[in-house]
């Protein structure tokens, strides 16, 4: 049984002249356990909607999108938001951390969404991203590549099963963008975890077992203007 599975599934959302427009339409893809899967995608063919459809952040229109045994689609609010704590990690290209708290309380915040927090595990996480001597320092006091290893260690804080990681290096100069992703698929490969990864970098393919074509994969097939910036 696989980890992860999509089934005919759709998103359209209401363009500024109030047309629907199809952005995601995808009738099959399936990610085994422990698998670390590359999907490359330009700016508006659907990856950042099509990972927010996985984590259940949006609702598909139509499908089904199991995780883990559950259908994110069907599950009731407070469900969907265990499930996701429980079985899933973030990784956004923004880092999305909280700015009032410190590194190690960013992490905990993470753990706190499943229900526990392991202090020591945080401190772990921190430790193997390189970041022992700031694990008090706020998102402020940190460089850009310092955010997203902070980032890449929440997204592992719950031991969950699969990681979506949003270009995850898009933010980031050559030099960090190859530590991240170095960091995000060592930290998977030892864990166990599962990693989906988008990015329109030419240049990750040969870092990954798999590489999806995400146009290909998305019969939308929508193009940057018509979905009015929409990734």
């Amino acid at each position: 049984m696989s980890l992860l599975s999509l089934k005919n599934i759709s998103k359209r959302y209401l363009s500024d002249r109030g047309e629907w427009t199809e952005i995601v339409r995808i009738s099959s893809f399936e990610l085994n356990s422990g698998e670390q899967v590359l999907l490359q995608g330009e700016s508006g063919s659907g990856k950042s909607t099509l990972l927010n459809m996985i984590a259940g952040i949006v609702t598909a229109d139509t499908g089904e999108i199991s995780l883990d045994g559950a259908d994110m689609r069907l599950l009731r609010e407070s469900a969907r938001d265990a499930h996701r704590a429980r079985s899933l990690g973030y990784v956004f290209q923004n880092f999305n951390l909280l700015d009032a708290y410190s590194c190690i309380e960013n992490v905990e915040l993470g753990m706190a969404f499943g229900g526990k927090t392991d202090v020591e595990f945080a401190r772990k996480l921190l430790e193997r991203v390189g970041l022992s001597e700031r694990l008090n320092y706020r998102p402020d006091q940190l460089s850009q590549g310092q955010k997203q290893r902070v980032a890449i260690a929440r997204a592992l804080a719950n031991r969950p099963k699969l990681v979506l990681a949003d270009e995850p290096t898009g933010n980031l100069d050559p030099s960090n963008a190859a530590i991240a992703l170095d960091l995000i698929q060592s930290l998977c490969r030892e864990n166990g975890t599962a990693l989906l990864l988008v990015s329109h970098n030419p240049s990750l393919r040969d870092k990954f077992e798999r590489t999806i074509d995400l146009m290909e994969l998305n019969e939308a097939s929508v193009s940057p203007t018509e979905t009015g910036g929409l990734s």
